[in-house]
């Protein structure tokens, strides 16, 4: 359940473009086309998939404080966390670089297609932020990483194939000449934030809390109380 709850979270709550911004500027340049955005939406669940992981197996093995003990006991108090961010992004880099080279054996057309955006996937917000959100939320396991890496990336390959699917579609809209370009896609993704703000109770349903018994005792004054209180007088 555990595993169910991180993905569909990690997809439709905590999307990376709706819910963090993060992205963005791969997100706005390469969602003219649906087949352009299908292509680097897969370099990114690929690179997410891949990377987080191999971050979580870092940060657990080298990076946090005392993660060195497993070389021996002299290694303790070692703490290694300010070297995060570089050996994130190299993990990125290489992850990326491995890409960039597939796609072009693979699929020159779409490499082209992708110009200067498919190398800029080492510098996309959302790569980096997909393995410190990681680190900052304490995923527990190995598997939870990469279930979290694969719906996060998920949930940008849908965004961008969301957005792409719209604009495509209002070229042949009248849409006003001041809003034409970026000003209707950024409009655009505002209410489809919204829209995916909603997923935010798809989780919490069975999660009522029990309610506290706030029963009150109500104690009568007995025969005796009575008699004690009518005796007790205040003396003038």
């Amino acid at each position: 359940m555990e595993h169910v709850e991180l993905f569909f979270k990690s997809i439709f709550i905590d999307n990376m473009v709706f819910a963090t911004f993060l992205g963005m500027c791969s997100y706005l340049a390469v969602s003219k086309k649906v087949s352009t955005a299908v292509g680097l939406g897969a370099a990114v669940i690929f690179v997410l998939a891949i990377t987080v992981p191999l971050n979580w197996l870092l940060d657990q093995y080298v990076l946090q404080p005392g993660a060195l003990t497993w070389l021996g006991p002299e290694y303790a108090d070692y703490d290694l966390s300010f070297l995060s961010f570089i050996m994130f992004i190299a993990t990125i880099a290489t992850m990326v670089q491995l890409v960039e080279i597939v796609v072009e054996k693979f699929s020159p057309s779409l490499y082209n297609s992708l110009g200067i955006f498919l190398p800029l996937i080492a510098v996309n917000c959302a790569i980096l932020g997909g393995s410190l959100f990681m680190q900052s939320r304490e995923i527990a396991t190995l598997g939870l990483a990469l279930n979290y890496g694969i719906g996060s990336g998920i949930g940008w390959f849908l965004a961008i194939l969301a957005i792409a699917a719209i604009r495509e579609k209002i070229r042949y809209s009248s849409v006003p000449p001041a809003l034409r370009g970026l000003g209707i896609t950024f409009i655009i993704t505002g209410l489809m934030a919204i829209g995916f703000m909603s997923f935010g109770g798809m989780l919490t349903g069975g999660d009522e809390e029990a309610k506290e018994d706030t029963t009150v005792e109500v104690i009568t004054p007995t025969e005796n109380n009575k008699e004690l209180a009518n005796n007790t007088k205040i003396e003038e």
